[in-house]
């Protein structure tokens, strides 16, 4: 790896590090101006202002914003994102029980979504004004335009109501065979796949034709290569950053659409937990959340750019 590129690198994950610094402070001051109390939510509305003065001491939210800033930061440095309001339990144990729901929904989402996107994206740029570029291009633009709410919701209204082939709702603590999971997670995985392959193919479908109006590939075309050949060994390995970007941007969907399509579905993940958790007042447990979200969207872009990077062949051979 030559110096170029390790600057870059370098650079990249400071620009990252800083990034998700400046995120913390936000995601503290949002949650510390939202309306509502803890204190009060878990005392109730007939609660008298010694009692509610003494719990708020005993939650530290009598402390100025700015240390309860640096307290708050300080833990999640050291892996310690809180104690919930609510429950009394520590936040990293709660998101701990939903986290490997959330990663197995997004692990199921991405088998199925790229691939399809992939293949459908590069088929779209190789055969660029057929009939199937065409029919791809305007179902993924109508795909785009849907909110992922109204697709979850025909999915319940025909799926679930109509046709009663799937449940509503999701229950993954009772999974014991494959067409337990089938049911379970066909429709959030559908869901959050639709706008996903269309966003993915899209974007895939730009970078290879990108490259395959690049100057080089008349010259490899002009030396006999077939199109096959022309596409596999000359613009894919050159399209390798753009691609990585397209998959990691259209990846990092998952983080915000997951939160709707989990809270339609009662899909007891990271998302829902969030939810749950803003209806409470909850605000340790918001903010433990919403940080998870932002580091996995920041990971998701900062491994776009390093792939970039790495794959750029004049940076590599220079």
């Amino acid at each position: 790896m030559n110096t170029i590129i390790l600057k870059l690198l370098t650079q990249r994950i400071a620009i990252a590090l800083l990034s998700l610094l400046a995120v913390s402070v936000v995601v503290f001051a949002v949650t510390a101006v939202l309306p509502g109390d803890a204190a009060q939510e878990q005392l109730g509305q007939d609660s008298t202002p010694e009692a509610l003065a003494a719990l708020r001491a005993q939650m530290g939210l009598d402390v100025p914003a700015p240390q309860r800033y640096l307290r708050w930061l300080g833990g999640l440095l050291r892996g310690d994102m809180g104690q919930s309001a609510t429950t009394q339990m520590p936040v990293t144990q709660l998101v701990g029980s939903r986290l490997p729901n959330s990663l197995l929904l997004a692990a199921i989402t991405a088998l199925f979504s790229v691939p399809i996107a992939l293949s459908a994206g590069i088929a779209a740029a190789v055969w660029r004004g057929s009939w199937f570029d065409r029919a791809a291009s305007s179902a993924a633009v109508a795909v785009v335009s849907v909110p992922e709410f109204l697709v979850a919701t025909l999915m319940v209204v025909v799926f679930a109501v109509q046709l009663r082939w799937l449940p509503a709702l999701s229950y993954v603590s009772d999974i014991e065979s494959m067409g337990q999971v089938l049911r379970a997670f066909a429709m959030p995985v559908l869901t959050l796949c639709c706008v996903i392959v269309a966003q993915m193919m899209r974007m895939t479908r730009a970078a290879v034709i990108d490259q395959l109006e690049a100057p080089y590939i008349e010259m490899v075309q002009l030396k006999g290569a077939s199109p096959l050949r022309t596409v596999l060994l000359h613009a894919l390995p050159n399209a390798v950053g753009p691609i990585a970007n397209a998959v990691a941007l259209s990846l990092s969907y998952l983080l915000g659409g997951v939160i709707i399509v989990e809270t339609i579905f009662n899909y007891p993940g990271i998302a829902k937990l969030m939810v749950d958790g803003v209806t409470q007042r909850d605000m340790p447990l918001v903010q433990g959340c919403a940080m998870l979200f932002c580091a996995g969207y920041l990971i998701l872009v900062t491994f776009a750019d390093v792939c970039g990077i790495v794959a750029n062949p004049r940076l590599r051979h220079r």
